[in-house]
């Protein structure tokens, strides 16, 4: 397998990419980590640095960010799955704002491991803005404004900009107005993710690559050529969760793809803005949401791939000609001065992890020895370190502000059994698909669109 042919992002590492030995034989550890992407390699990279005498092994199918976080957008945001609203009514106030303020502070955690771990990763702290393009589109802006304000955030965390400020960052065809939230920071997520690699080894933790996984239980994880023993066991394998046994049902592996333009000349860039690589989106219901590269592309990517039938992953997954048609088409609607025919030089897709309600979680159970983190709904750049962080205390036994979050050890339902599990997502993408093309026709906004969304956040 080339992995460099897995995204833009992986094909311009200056990276080899080559695999590190796999686990040959039956090894002990204090920790062992199933999966080597941000949420593995985070949790190694705290536990290492907090406690330098832990043994720690992390086992990985392929090689470290094979998965989504060699393929993501490259937001390093604070965005949640779940609102406040939502994160409230379940566990109150206080604690959804602490789970707001957490993430805020977890961009700029990142922001300090890669100026001190020397990561260079393209880093660029923008913040987001999200387009209001339509009646509809602007009324979800300020309602999100509002709700922000309801928890107590300012514009210094989220505010509504009109239409000259908005398109002044970036003109996009048609802008009412934006939200814009300075917490967020584009960045290249295989950099990343392999700049982690290498500082989890310096600290001493056994990366383990071309080592997959085929069971994991208390004590221990099994491979084909070897079993590691060990104190704690932590699954950190998100989308690719599914093919764990005892697994099936926890997480939904949902297709997000993406593709990336050629570099863009300077005169271009004039007309679209993005001048401090913002990461852009809009206010429609099927994600969008893009960034300017440091190289001058634009990597863009979106949802509307379909889940695959008893949540299967595949390579053949990867890559929807159809979904990357629109793609195209959304990012020459967007920005005009494109042409009809937008260069494009790259695409890729990839599964992220989805939970049944909706909601990202990390635990620990410490009788059996078993933790976990996951179901980021493809906002797991930031939230992975957060996990990490968290995992770490928890683990270590200690006490702290992370381990008193709204989503240590929350349990989400299981996914229902096929095929209603197959009928209920696709159906839902369907839905929030003509809800798009609906309002963009008729500037109203869709009940079909609010009936499923109270579904998603009873």
């Amino acid at each position: 397998m080339r992995y460099h042919d897995l995204s833009y992002w992986l094909s311009t590492t200056d990276d080899p990419l080559t695999p590190r030995p796999a686990l040959a034989g039956d090894t002990d550890a204090d920790v062992v980590i199933v999966g080597a992407g941000y949420t593995g390699l985070w949790t190694a990279y705290y536990l290492a640095r907090a406690d330098p005498t832990l043994r720690i092994v992390i086992l990985e199918r392929q090689v470290a960010g094979y998965g989504a976080s060699g393929r993501n957008g490259g937001w390093c945001s604070a965005l949640l799955p779940t609102s406040l609203t939502g994160l409230a009514r379940r566990h109150g106030r206080d604690a959804a704002v602490a789970m707001q303020r957490a993430m805020h502070d977890t961009v700029r955690e990142v922001g300090r491991v890669v100026t001190a771990e020397g990561i260079d990763c393209h880093w660029s702290y923008g913040g987001t803005v999200v387009l209001a393009r339509s009646g509809p589109q602007l009324d979800r802006a300020r309602a999100a404004v509002a709700e922000a304000r309801q928890f107590g955030f300012g514009p210094d965390d989220l505010d509504l900009i009109g239409s000259d400020e908005a398109t002044a960052r970036c003109a996009a065809e048609g802008v009412r107005a934006a939200t814009y939230t300075p917490h967020c920071a584009a960045l290249h997520p295989a950099r990343l993710v392999r700049g982690l690699a290498r500082a989890v080894e310096r600290l001493g933790v056994s990366l383990y690559e071309r080592t997959p996984v085929t069971a994991i239980r208390p004590g221990a994880a099994v491979t084909p050529t070897g079993t590691v023993t060990a104190r704690v066991v932590v699954r950190a394998t998100e989308g690719y969760t599914p093919s764990l046994p005892g697994h099936r049902r926890a997480i939904a592996p949902v297709y997000s793809l993406m593709v990336a333009t050629a570099p863009l000349p300077a005169s271009t860039w004039a007309r679209i803005g993005l001048a401090e690589r913002e990461t852009f989106s809009d206010h429609r219901h099927v994600i969008i949401y893009g960034q300017r590269t440091a190289d001058g592309r634009l990597a863009f990517g979106g949802r509307g791939a379909p889940y695959h039938y008893a949540s299967r992953v595949h390579p053949d997954f990867d890559r929807e000609p159809r979904v990357f048609a629109a793609l195209r088409r959304t990012l020459g609607e967007l920005f005009p001065t494109l042409g009809p025919d937008v260069p494009v030089t790259h695409s890729w897709g990839g599964p992220l992890g989805v939970a049944r309600d909706w909601s990202a979680s990390v635990g620990y159970d410490r009788a059996a020895g078993l933790a976990w983190a996951g179901g980021y709904v493809g906002d797991g750049v930031g939230s992975s370190n957060l996990a990490g962080r968290t995992l770490a205390d928890l683990i270590r036994g200690e006490r702290t502000a992370l381990t008193r979050l709204p989503w240590v050890n929350h349990r989400s339902p299981r996914w229902e059994p096929e095929p209603l599990r197959w009928l209920a997502i696709n159906a839902g993408l369907r839905v929030m698909s003509s809800a798009d093309e609906a309002e963009s026709r008729r500037n109203r906004p869709s009940r079909r669109a609010a009936a499923f969304s109270r579904l998603l956040n009873p």
